[in-house]
């Protein structure tokens, strides 16, 4: 987000000069079109603020480099002047790359920032702690741009919302929403627990997927390089021998030619269905179909399911009031699951439900369809007994522990089937090189 100035004149022929956020000079620009046109004022100039590398000198002291971020080079000559320097030279910073902020380092500044909120810190103290802490740069400027605008007195939606590249769309908006919820140590505590599951599901979803994929694709890649390469090498010296094949040796030879004289069509037949469903699955359309099928997959599905409603009861627990029917929690808890088709079903169903026909919570969810018989218990026992919030906790608990148990089980039964895969192929090879090692020249040989 970059910072720009505005400097106009008035239809009063007063002076106006402000400063504003943008995401670039072109929407800079697109805003201040919108109010010159409501309220009549004539644009001077918009400037960007950036940054400069200066060499000054006070007299009598060796020369200073440094980076100074202001709008203009003359203005950061004058203040260098103000303060009794003299300028050597000035020169904008082309390459600014402060490069991007890991998963982990966020997930440090939210949980050191609930630790230390329980410790009865004051969070512009905890601000200036992690911005010395860190030594990542892009994190020291958000942080530091975080502080400005809290002292600023702007709201939390505004202040957080602006670093949703950094944090998540989600970590963003809970992290604003911590500074009207009166318990920001609570808050920040449950969104750093989610960044920190989430993480940890994707990394165990990697290694249970991607290692065995790998595997299996150099695996094929063996088998291929065998059959189109090394074996007719073999094969076709027993055929210039006319020496008859044996059935395995003679198929395998076929297969051979026939991989050598389409190799083109049959690559691009894989190739040109994966590209149509990757592009597919990235539509909204497809996203949402993909997610309502995937919860149906064996063993995968169900994983990656219970997992959604895990995250959805987590948010629930940390958003939800006690009081009135909560329809943004329930709509923010939704956005937070990570499944498309759950979000839809429950914005469309669930909430539609209870705010046209007056339905309970219960009621609603139930009828979305996406909520196991154990989740709907649970959220009914919780209502009954007026401890909701409490019972989406034990839920969300519950499912984590189910979901990392069956995760390692996930792994251990994809490492099955590819070690399955592998020993079905290595036989394959050992019985056709075995069947090729025992051909016999014919007699006349």
């Amino acid at each position: 987000m970059g910072q720009f100035r505005l400097k106009a004149i008035s239809s009063k022929g007063k002076q106006i000069q402000t400063e504003f956020e943008a995401i670039n000079k072109k929407e800079a620009q697109t805003k201040i079109d919108k109010l010159s046109k409501s309220n009549g004022f004539k644009i001077q100039s918009i400037d960007e603020k950036q940054t400069f590398i200066y060499k000054a000198q006070k007299p009598g002291k060796p020369v200073v480099t440094g980076e100074q971020d202001a709008y203009t080079k003359e203005e950061l000559e004058r203040a260098l002047v103000k303060l009794g320097f003299q300028v050597k030279s000035i020169n904008k910073k082309w390459f600014d790359f402060k490069g991007g902020v890991p998963l982990q380092e966020v997930v440090g500044f939210i949980s050191l920032s609930a630790n230390l909120l329980k410790q009865q810190l004051t969070f512009d103290e905890i601000l200036t702690l992690l911005y010395e802490d860190t030594t990542n740069k892009r994190m020291q400027e958000v942080i530091k741009t975080i502080q400005k605008d809290l002292k600023d007195g702007k709201d939390g939606e505004e202040v957080y919302m602006k670093h949703e590249g950094v944090f998540g769309k989600f970590a963003a908006y809970m992290l604003s929403v911590a500074s009207t919820s009166g318990n920001m140590a609570l808050v920040f505590d449950s969104t750093a627990k989610f960044l920190e599951r989430d993480a940890e599901f994707k990394k165990n979803l990697r290694r249970s997927l991607m290692m065995p994929a790998v595997t299996v694709l150099a695996v094929i890649g063996v088998i291929l390089f065998y059959v189109g390469y090394i074996f007719p090498a073999t094969a076709e010296m027993f055929v210039e021998m006319n020496i008859e094949l044996p059935p395995m040796t003679a198929a395998t030879l076929e297969l051979s030619y026939w991989l050598s004289d389409n190799w083109f069509w049959i690559l691009l037949s894989i190739a040109l269905p994966v590209a149509a469903l990757m592009w597919y699955i990235k539509t909204p359309k497809g996203r949402l179909r993909m997610d309502k099928y995937l919860m149906h997959v064996p063993v995968i599905g169900d994983l990656l399911h219970k997992t959604s409603i895990e995250i959805f009861s987590r948010v629930f627990y940390t958003l939800y009031s006690g009081s009135g029917q909560n329809i943004e929690v329930i709509k923010v808890a939704a956005e937070a699951c990570r499944n498309t088709y759950m979000e839809k079903q429950i914005k469309d169903v669930a909430i539609k439900m209870m705010l046209k026909d007056g339905a309970g919570l219960i009621e609603s969810i139930e009828a979305t369809g996406v909520f196991t018989t154990t989740a709907i218990s649970r959220f009914r026992l919780g209502a009954e007994s007026g401890a909701l919030r409490d019972n989406a906790k034990q839920l969300a608990d519950y499912y984590e522990v189910q979901t990392t148990h069956k995760m390692q089980s996930v792994i251990d039964l994809i490492n099955l089937f590819v070690n399955l895969f592998i020993m079905i192929a290595l036989i394959a090879i050992t019985i056709v090189s075995s069947e090729t090692a025992l051909v016999k020249p014919n007699s006349q040989f």
